[in-house]
């Protein structure tokens, strides 16, 4: 076979062909190599850079401060104060059982917490700061801020912590403040809720007001390697502090009345007649916010979980209780708007007979013929009970509602309960049954199925003593128009203004007591006693026992309803001290002194502190010795108290302040009333 003969031409045009198809190759990848290299420099640079300065630079948040509560004169009820606190940053830790060991002899750290700070420090981030401990001491602070230097890697610094100067006293109205949970987390995603000391919202206007008080929270740049070892803090940016929230409570009224309830279970609400400003919202017992917001012991949750007084219930927004005789100018208006002629009398002869259950007057022997304006001044339960049969439930439903009662009112808080102002419809629809003359006597002295809030009380007062509907107000940033007048005849509202008037100071009405010790000022008021248990015909019989020989929680609740000066309506007031016997004897001469208060604060104070010396002292005083107390009779009660232990980590109590069985009240009342 003849071999191909390939000329020099032909070899010269192949490695042409070759070198050419090589370069354009070449050339091309090349240019790939190039447009990717300026995309990642040009079109992706920032976003490289950042992953580079990510890599580099640790941004750590700082917590903001959060703002302050301030009452209608700018008085802080809910402030920060200087906390001091100690962290550790893992990274610099050399000798880390040194180092725990140290701090647990230094801060009196029990075995529990270095637990958890060793679990913290195998979770931390290496740079990001663990927390030891918080709240601390002054002189324990120093003693750890002196041997830093000793100890690489611990971090004492300089917070804030929320700090409630009158403690138990605002506990219901401001609520507190703590950790925020994992729930919280999740439903936020925000760092700034797993930072060290950082706190939020958790109960009552501190909750509500989250968004406006919580802040801003500041930085700090710190530069670290690729493993996140700290090499160097560069800069840090301020936090910006929350927004102060306003409210137009009277830090002074709220503080003295709660002191003043002293350890009864009440509530007083205060409300401004001529703009429904609220400026008091008293509920005692209650606990101290700045034990939740720094971590309530298991022993003090557990004294508040069991305490038949409900401490964790606010009782002026959640407490129900059946309104009492103070529900009577009410009900007059009623009767009056249904055309009862207020000189009709009755005769009143202790007794009033409905079907086969008689109904009984406060008065035992009866007031003899009787007419409105003195049925309301002695709170003659007969009048009342004749009328209202005449009359019927609608027209008293209707006043009732008119008045407030049975309202939920557009608060910022976190529930209220609004209660019952029973009538034929709602007696059909809850319960399937007819209503009867039975019912309506019940209702007519505020028995029965009737149950309001001590607010629901103070709104009726100041509307009955102003003419106006007026709304309740809590926070200076909530706007609302003037109140319109009530459509109520001015006629009967001077009516029954003038007969409560006489219940305080014509000298024969059920609240003589509570007469102020002010010349010149009168106050106007009316006494109330919601009875809570059956009384038998075989008890009447033999004697109605009385309140002090029965147990707590079977004793009358105490009311009263006032406002003053008469002449000129300025504060209203509605009370209820829980199990607290006769309107007169408990609830009126608190509301006497707390209106006291807000005309002569000195004399009001000489008052209260005499009280004071008397159960043992203030209110902080009175609930440490109240925790040692409890805490003594759990440690006595320990070993082998299988109760105790069944009891632990119980959660917080339902309100129980509404009457068990409202049947049982309304039965109690048929077999006997006590009024006043």
């Amino acid at each position: 076979m003849a071999r191909k003969i390939v000329t020099e031409a032909q070899q010269s045009f192949s490695f042409a062909r070759r070198s050419f198809v090589l370069g354009a190759a070449q050339f091309g990848v090349g240019g790939l190599l190039a447009a990717r290299m300026a995309w990642l420099s040009i079109a992706q640079n920032e976003k490289y850079t950042l992953l580079a300065e990510s890599n580099r630079v640790s941004l750590t948040l700082t917590p903001p401060r959060r703002g302050w509560i301030v009452d209608r004169q700018g008085k802080p009820i809910a402030l920060n104060r200087t906390s001091f606190r100690v962290d550790l940053i893992p990274d610099r830790i050399q000798d880390q059982e040194r180092v725990l060991s140290e701090l647990q002899r230094l801060l009196a750290l029990s075995d529990d917490e270095i637990d958890r700070i060793k679990d913290d420090i195998g979770k931390s981030a290496g740079f990001q700061p663990v927390q030891v401990a918080e709240n601390l001491d002054i002189d324990r602070f120093a003693a750890v801020s002196i041997r830093a230097n000793e100890m690489p890697g611990v971090a004492p610094a300089q917070s804030y912590a929320r700090y409630y100067p009158e403690g138990a006293a605002v506990g219901h109205l401001v609520g507190y403040v703590g950790v925020a949970s994992a729930k919280d987390y999740e439903k936020e995603k925000n760092p700034l809720l797993i930072q060290p000391g950082f706190k939020i919202g958790k109960e009552g206007l501190e909750k509500v007001f989250e968004p406006l008080m919580r802040g801003k929270p500041g930085a700090k740049r710190s530069e670290v390697t690729a493993r996140g070892r700290l090499v160097r803090d560069l800069e840090t940016r301020p936090d910006t502090p929350g927004g102060t929230l306003r409210l137009t409570v009277n830090a002074g009224l709220q503080t003295y009345t709660s002191r003043r309830m002293g350890d009864q279970s009440a509530s007083l609400v205060c409300i401004d007649c001529t703009s429904g400003d609220i400026l008091t919202m008293a509920s005692m017992p209650c606990y101290d916010p700045n034990s939740f917001s720094d971590g309530i012991s298991h022993t003090e949750w557990k004294m508040f979980s069991t305490d038949d007084h409900l401490p964790l219930v606010n009782k002026s927004l959640q407490g129900l209780f059946p309104p009492g005789s103070t529900s009577k100018p009410m009900t007059s208006l009623g009767l009056l708007a249904a055309g009862i002629d207020p000189e009709q009398t009755v005769n009143c002869t202790g007794a009033y007979r409905v079907g086969n259950a008689l109904f009984h007057c406060s008065q035992r022997g009866g007031h003899g013929p009787i007419a409105l304006h003195e049925a309301i001044i002695k709170s003659c339960d007969i009048y009342f009970y004749a009328m209202a049969k005449q009359a019927g439930m609608e027209p008293l439903a209707a006043m009732a509602r008119k008045l407030g009662l049975g309202a939920e009112f557009e608060l910022p808080v976190t529930s209220q309960r609004y209660g019952t102002v029973p009538d034929p419809e709602w007696l059909e629809r809850r319960y399937k049954r007819k209503w009867s003359t039975y019912d309506t006597v019940n209702s007519s002295i505020g028995q029965g199925y009737m149950l309001v809030n001590p607010l629901q009380l103070a709104v009726m007062t100041a509307r009955i003593a102003s003419g106006r509907k007026l709304l309740p107000r809590l926070t200076m940033m909530q706007k609302q128009p003037p109140a319109p007048p009530l459509d109520i005849d001015p006629q009967h509202l001077a009516f029954v203004r003038d007969a409560m008037a006489g219940v305080v100071n014509s000298g024969r009405g059920t609240a003589s007591i509570a007469k102020l010790p002010i010349e010149g000022i009168q106050m106007a008021g009316k006494t109330g006693t919601a009875q809570v248990r059956r009384i038998t015909m075989a008890e009447r019989a033999g004697g109605v026992r009385s309140n002090a020989s029965l147990e707590w929680k079977q004793r009358d609740h105490s009311l009263f309803v006032a406002y003053a000066p008469v002449d000129a309506p300025r504060y209203a007031m509605g009370c209820i001290v829980e199990h607290g016997g006769f309107g007169a004897s408990a609830a009126a001469p608190l509301v006497r002194d707390a209106m006291t208060y807000l005309f002569d604060p000195a004399k009001a104070m000489e008052t209260l502190l005499a009280q004071e010396a008397s159960w043992g002292g203030d209110i902080k005083t009175r609930m440490a010795a109240k925790r040692a107390s409890f805490s003594s009779r759990q440690e006595a009660a320990a070993p082998g108290n299988a109760a105790t232990a069944e009891q632990t980590g119980s959660s917080p109590p339902a309100n129980t302040t509404e009457p068990a069985a409202l049947d049982d009240v309304s039965g109690a009342i048929a077999n006997g009333t006590t009024s006043d």
